[in-house]
């Protein structure tokens, strides 16, 4: 997430999704939408697959919840972006082995935050750390500017935690599939797993989680204040450079359509803007490149096809960068 703050950045968004579900039992919510009881208690591994491929899991372990996480919890149970999430691996990839997301306060010990266990098979989602996201943007909502590029509908805390929400569990999932799939990286995990969270939401969803994300970790950076020798040391990026990363891959993806709503209004600096499309090029072409041996055979025409137009896509973006980067040099 996040670290150091900037006016700009820091006016952001929010949706609201009505109403509290009482929570009781454990619920698993299947790759169909239908909700049953799993009937497994807390921490219990998924139930074998008897189908070829791996399949991935949402499962609510609402015994588990305390009375203060119920109403974030529900929040995102209603809103089934995990779900969502999900459900597009399940068609569209070939996985080694099961995956279980877990909405559990039975985590490993240690454990705060959402996390991917090393195997890529689970991951955890504290109740308690939605509550966090969910008072994070309340406080955004009450004190920041409504960015123009956002509905003055969707400026509310629950779709700014639904929104934010689906762009972590991008993260956490980016971290499962190099984890199972065993990829390559060319640089950090932390940076990869971003980027997966960027490509799948900006290619499958839109806009929407791209920038809740960038206003949550904004917000979260101003609260950190000045970087310190552990955040700088970290193997995830500053915070606040993340939220700019989110925002450049988004308008990178359609310069024309984010250049007068994320640049000229200044939430992303003139001086990133000329570097984001082949950015958003080269990180597009990359993930439908590594995903490309593991597509299920109902989604490999339409993933070839995507994979083939992403590397036009960054030839194109790569000759024309030369060009910006000429008349940048010129103008110094």
């Amino acid at each position: 997430m996040p670290n150091t703050a900037t006016a700009r950045c820091r006016k952001k968004a929010r949706v609201v999704l009505s109403g509290v579900l009482v929570l009781t039992g454990t619920v698993m919510t299947g790759c169909g939408g239908e909700a049953h009881d799993a009937g497994q208690g807390p921490g219990a591994a998924p139930r074998p697959q008897a189908a070829r491929s791996g399949r991935v899991t949402v499962v609510y372990e609402t015994g588990t919840v305390a009375p203060e996480d119920r109403e974030a919890v529900a929040l995102i149970r209603n809103s089934r972006v995990l779900e969502r999430t999900a459900d597009w691996v399940n068609r569209s990839l070939t996985l080694p082995h099961d995956m279980v997301v877990k909405v559990t306060a039975a985590v490993p010990p240690g454990v705060t935050d959402a996390v991917t266990q090393p195997d890529g098979r689970t991951i955890f989602i504290p109740p308690p750390f939605l509550t966090e996201i969910e008072k994070a943007l309340a406080d955004v909502v009450k004190t920041v500017e409504r960015p123009a590029l956002f509905p003055a509908s969707e400026y509310n805390t629950d779709d700014l935690t639904v929104l934010s929400t689906e762009f972590i569990f991008g993260h956490e999932m980016g971290h499962a599939l190099q984890r199972q799939l065993l990829l390559a990286n060319l640089g950090l995990e932390e940076d990869a797993a971003d980027g997966y969270a960027s490509f799948y939401t900006v290619n499958e969803v839109g806009p929407g989680p791209s920038l809740a994300a960038a206003i949550l970790f904004d917000e979260i950076a101003r609260k950190e204040g000045v970087p310190t020798l552990e955040g700088m040391s970290s193997d995830h990026p500053v915070t606040q450079q993340r939220a700019y990363n989110f925002l450049c891959y988004l308008e990178g993806s359609d310069p024309k359509k984010y250049q007068r709503s994320l640049v000229d209004s200044g939430y992303l600096p003139k001086t990133r803007a000329p570097l984001c499309p082949q950015a958003w090029a080269m990180l597009d072409y990359g993930w439908w490149t590594q995903l490309r041996p593991h597509f299920s055979e109902p989604f490999k025409a339409r993933g070839d096809e995507e994979q083939k137009k992403a590397h036009a896509r960054l030839i194109a973006e790569t000759n024309a960068l030369a060009e910006r980067i000429d008349e940048l040099r010129k103008s110094q």
